[in-house]
């Protein structure tokens, strides 16, 4: 597959680091948020309650990597991401919001929404993928299917992760240049550098119709990763209304004797190789010859 075809960097790519936020700083609050975060899913799990939040935003502007942060330390079977894929046929033939409904919540969980519906008020309308009347359509049914969720009990926040598009350029090259995130690149993303006000107003058309009061957007300024990911998780603590739950302490009881098990002989049992101690012995044969040889 040919890779994708980018413009020359940007002169201000240089000057970019010096401001980044602290990693030791960043490092040690990002961890004492994200303890937070498992407190308020065992609140969510305890009440019953059910929550989606929605990440959207351009093109490698931090939404996969934010929710890394925030599902990290949290129970899969209670904390699921959503990620769809391009719709089938089929799909394509349903009302818009009905391949996303499977995918809400039940009592006691969280549904993390890398994208959502509003693919329809971003990609697809830039790139053609929907009519224009589909596009109304969306406008218009947009509030009403998220005032129904909330109707029904649903807690349903949406971040739009924001970023510049110098920042955006310093990352579709980062991505171009490293094989193992190479894939997160797709002609739809470079082809977002010559859209790039396409897109502005779409966002500022989809905010005119669905940031409504009962389900407004928050938007996140994600230019700097480490700031953004903690202000979004920060905020995201403060709109849940979670309190401790008490947890029953779990006694780990001792080890009953033995009651005669055999285990089979190991011979009999198709362990992977030790490759672990091939790449050991390989570190320690390089570094034995970095050591300068001792005069005789």
């Amino acid at each position: 597959m040919n890779r994708p075809v980018l413009p020359p960097p940007h002169p201000q790519y240089a000057s970019r680091m010096s401001t980044r936020f602290p990693k030791k700083v960043y490092a040690r609050e990002l961890k004492k948020l994200q303890a937070q975060l498992v407190d308020m899913q065992a609140w969510v799990q305890a009440s019953g309650a059910r929550v989606v939040v929605i990440f959207e935003g351009r093109d490698a502007a931090g939404k996969g990597s934010t929710i890394s942060r925030v599902s990290q330390y949290l129970n899969p079977r209670v904390t699921r991401t959503v990620a769809l894929p391009r719709p089938t046929e089929r799909e394509q033939s349903q009302w818009y919001f009905q391949r996303y409904i499977p995918h809400l919540p039940a009592a006691g969980e969280i549904v993390l929404m890398d994208r959502s519906w509003y693919n329809r008020a971003g990609v697809e309308r830039v790139m053609g993928y929907c009519t224009h009347a589909e596009y109304q359509r969306f406008l218009r049914q947009a509030p009403i299917f998220e005032r129904m969720l909330i109707e029904d009990g649903i807690l349903l926040l949406k971040y739009w992760f924001s970023i510049s598009d110098v920042e955006q350029e310093v990352r579709f090259h980062s991505r171009n240049e490293d094989p193992m995130r190479r894939w997160k690149l797709s002609p739809n993303d470079v082809a977002s550098i010559t859209k790039w006000e396409d897109y502005s107003r779409a966002k500022d058309t989809m905010l005119v119709h669905t940031d409504i009061p009962e389900s407004p957007w928050f938007e996140v300024d994600n230019e700097d990763k480490r700031r953004g990911r903690i202000n979004m998780i920060a905020h995201l603590l403060s709109q849940v209304p979670y309190t401790d739950v008490e947890r029953d302490p779990i006694d780990i009881p001792p080890r009953p004797k033995s009651g005669g098990y055999v285990r089979p002989p190991r011979e009999e049992i198709n362990f992977v190789p030790d490759y672990a101690s091939q790449v050991l012995s390989r570190s320690e044969a390089k570094e034995k010859s970095r050591k300068p040889k001792k005069d005789g």
